[in-house]
């Protein structure tokens, strides 16, 4: 059993993260946490004189509802949304945050994949923890 799992949530992707969820709590230590963890991507600089001012935020916010709606009521799960680029991101937050598990979910690699790697791909290269990946 693990004591400290994130669960990474891509919003754009249109995943049902409920699987995910279930599949964490079924693996979850009794007194452990799951984290629902959410990326934004940088914002080039010449696309972000475009933007309106406090977008940005308003983003993060709409983000953090829609994972709190995932969490629902369960003490269990927190959410958390951070900046950067998703490999890297989710395998840097779970080497700070002491995580033991992660749960991430894949689509089916096509051949853009083969030259970039998805984000599934990177952090199961990357992570220093155990990783659990849904297909």
């Amino acid at each position: 059993m693990y004591k400290n799992i994130i669960v990474p949530v891509a919003l754009d992707h249109g995943h049902d993260p409920a699987e995910a969820i279930a599949i964490a709590k079924a693996l979850l230590a009794d007194g452990g946490k799951i984290t629902l963890l959410s990326v934004i991507e940088p914002i080039a600089g010449y696309v972000a004189t475009y933007i309106p001012e406090g977008q940005l935020e308003k983003n993060r916010q709409e983000i953090l509802a829609n994972l709190e709606a995932d969490a629902g009521d369960d003490d269990s799960i927190d959410t958390r949304v951070i900046m950067g680029h998703p490999g890297s991101a989710i395998v840097d937050h779970a080497n700070s945050n002491d995580v033991d598990l992660i749960v991430i979910a894949s689509h089916k690699p096509g051949l853009q994949d083969f030259f970039l790697g998805s984000t599934a791909a990177r952090v199961v290269r990357y992570s220093k923890c155990a990783v659990h990946v849904l297909r």
